[in-house]
């Protein structure tokens, strides 16, 4: 009877743990969810003061629930939830990105595209090179465990990133629309050429670097970028181009908004797929569907989706922070370094040093070669510019943490001190420079550019419906947004091979927007193109448009 019972037993007592194992993530997820809405109702309730913002808050909390739940569990935890790379990239990220692209300011963009490529490409990388050497002199000093040079080489692809998430929370695009576009366009690029390098330094053997080992990982890093850029490009048109055929807004507007967040998250994943960069395959999509894709569906569903893609990334930027905060107690990674704390603190000490020599080296020569090329002294980058883009780039954040992480952890957990040491490093320069600098930040473009804001709004215009981002404030001399703002005006036409080579942005302009109308618009539908849905409130507008 007894070897009956057996079984039984087991098989109960088995029921019984999985039960309060989902029990225990209820509850982990009930205390999650409220802590996202104290964030929200925090944060709103700071939102006029000068030194805090959302980022700041969440992560705070995060810290704050940290010490609680380490205090309640006798030590044991500190989390609700395990930091985890793929969560962050799979899930949270794309909708942040994805919503840079999409709300962005394109003509302020593209206008000091070359700018932002400088700073996002060649930065990153003169970045990436002085960490990396800074960290072979001065940690071979230090006692911190065996690391070969692939592993200096990825910690200086880890700290050359830059936290775009918090860049977004900090600078505003309407009170300085200049900073707010190279801050953040080159945080987003920033953000994919230190992945790209990142995955292109796991696969290369480094331990004996040659010429054509150089070659190949040059090679493979533009052929990367190039092709996550394509592939957003490509998505995007296939998705104006479906829905414009289609018309999915005279059944539903539903299938209009799942079509296009759907279609955003394949060229992700596809991105993934393939081992290309997501982060610019989605952030290229979200350009390319703000400017085809949504003049394509209906009203209704341009407000909709203009909202919903603004509050998924939200959230989702507040998770990451409130994430991050309750994971940087977590008692398994800090028992390590126990033991030599003073390591830690110099580690951290030398990463935030670097991190600050290394932007330096690259915002102020590669500003100076900007400002060669322009000729309008209001499109230069003054020096107390330079100052607040060095500073604010300073920030580092959740990609870092899921970079360390991919690179010092085994399935989530840390085995070796060294490894240790990095992990818990990079929590703590994480965490000093995003509230130290991050605080800073604000009061800082107040002392170096009080009367930017005032300047600003002295120019403001009626929003314009048309586009994404409806914004009151005006981010160019001509205050628009694209060149159908206009009202029908055509960008000069360079008149001489001086002219053309004086202002390439200008000209690229005028034959791009020259192959737009003739062939593009036509073709995947944009701006002046009103869908003909019954009973929709465009339809007695499109009637007319069209007759």
């Amino acid at each position: 009877m007894d070897t009956m019972d057996t079984p039984v037993t087991s098989v109960v007592s088995k029921l019984q743990m999985l039960n309060t194992s989902d029990h225990a993530s209820v509850v982990s997820m009930n205390l999650f969810v409220a802590l996202l809405c104290a964030c929200i109702v925090i944060g709103h309730l700071l939102e006029e003061n000068r030194w805090m913002n959302e980022s700041i808050t969440a992560l705070l909390i995060g810290v704050c629930t940290g010490v609680v739940i380490l205090l309640v569990s006798g030590g044991k935890s500190s989390h609700l939830l395990v930091f985890s790379e793929d969560l962050f990239f799979i899930y949270l990220l794309p909708p942040i990105i994805f919503n840079a692209g999409f709300q962005v300011k394109k003509k302020q963009f593209f206008r000091n595209f070359i700018t932002i490529m400088l700073f996002g490409a060649i930065g990153t990388l003169i970045s990436c090179c002085i960490i990396s050497a800074g960290a072979i002199k001065f940690f071979q000093k230090l006692d911190i465990g065996p690391l070969d040079i692939g592993d200096y080489i990825a910690i200086g692809a880890i700290f050359a990133a830059t936290d775009s998430v918090c860049t977004l929370q900090i600078l505003n695009q309407d009170e300085t629309p200049l900073l707010y576009s190279l801050v953040f366009g080159e945080g987003v690029v920033n953000d994919a050429t230190s992945v790209v390098l990142f995955n292109a330094i796991q696969s290369f053997d480094l331990t004996n670097i040659n010429p054509r080992i150089a070659w190949q990982f040059i090679c493979n890093f533009l052929y990367l970028f190039l092709t996550s850029t394509m592939l957003g490009v490509i998505t995007g048109l296939l998705s104006a181009y479906i829905i414009k055929k289609l018309y999915f807004g005279r059944h539903s507007t539903d299938r209009e908004f799942a079509l296009m967040m759907l279609m955003a998250y394949l060229s992700y994943m596809l991105a993934e797929l393939f081992y290309l960069s997501g982060i610019l395959t989605v952030f290229f999509c979200g350009i390319v569907m703000s400017h085809y894709t949504w003049h394509n569906v209906t009203e209704s569903s341009r407000v909709t989706t203009k909202h919903a893609f603004a509050t998924l990334s939200f959230v989702a930027e507040i998770f990451i922070f409130l994430y991050v905060g309750m994971d940087a107690l977590d008692i398994e990674k800090w028992r390590f370094v126990s033991d030599s704390p003073g390591t830690s603190v110099s580690v951290s000490s030398i990463l935030i040093a670097l991190v600050m020599v290394g932007r330096a080296a690259f915002v102020f020569p590669l500003s100076f070669l900007s400002n060669l090329s322009k000729k309008s002294p209001t499109e230069k980058i003054g020096f107390k510019q330079q100052i607040i883009i060095w500073w604010a780039g300073l920030m580092r954040g959740a990609v870092s943490i899921a970079l360390a992480y991919n690179k010092f952890t085994s399935l989530g957990h840390t085995h070796l001190r060294g490894n240790a040491i990095m992990i818990t490093s990079t929590i703590t320069v994480v965490l000093f420079s995003t509230v130290v600098f991050g605080l800073m930040t604000k009061p800082l473009i107040r002392f170096l550019l009080p009367h930017s804001k005032q300047q600003q709004t002295g120019r403001t215009v009626s929003s314009d419906p048309n586009t994404p981002k409806s914004v009151t404030v005006a981010l160019l001399g001509d205050n628009q947004d694209s060149l159908d703002d206009l009202g029908g005006n055509e960008v000069p036409r360079p008149n001489s091979i001086r002219a053309l080579l004086s202002t390439p942005t200008h000209t690229v302009h005028y034959y791009w927007r020259k192959f737009d109308n003739a062939f593009m618009r036509p073709m995947f539908g944009g701006r002046g193109f009103v869908p003909f849905v019954p009973g929709s409130p465009t339809e007695r507008s499109s009637h007319n448009q069209w007759q």
